[in-house]
């Protein structure tokens, strides 16, 4: 399965694209993608810490600009938006 997440406000930085693709062999839930997001950080910007902050207080979005609850399964190839704090907080 595969999960696209598009990157908005500070999560722009995390990528010169628009967005990052991960592969899951089975079901996933914010918390595997927040994961997935994780170890993206630490290969590639030496586990930047304000990187990390953002993936750790951001929401995400449904393609239907729906808010996806963390428990929430996710099941089928799909794009979801990592929206992060305005302002701090």
């Amino acid at each position: 399965m595969k999960i696209s997440v598009e990157l908005y406000g500070a999560a722009r930085d995390f990528s010169k694209s628009s967005n990052l693709e991960f592969d899951f062999t089975k079901n996933c839930k914010i918390e595997d993608i927040k994961n997935k997001l994780n170890e993206y950080i630490d290969k590639n910007f030496a586990g930047n810490k304000n990187y990390k902050e953002i993936i750790k207080s951001s929401a995400f979005c449904s393609e239907n600009d729906q808010l996806i609850r963390e428990n929430q399964v996710l099941d089928k190839n799909q794009t979801i938006g990592i929206i992060p704090p305005i302002g701090g907080g």
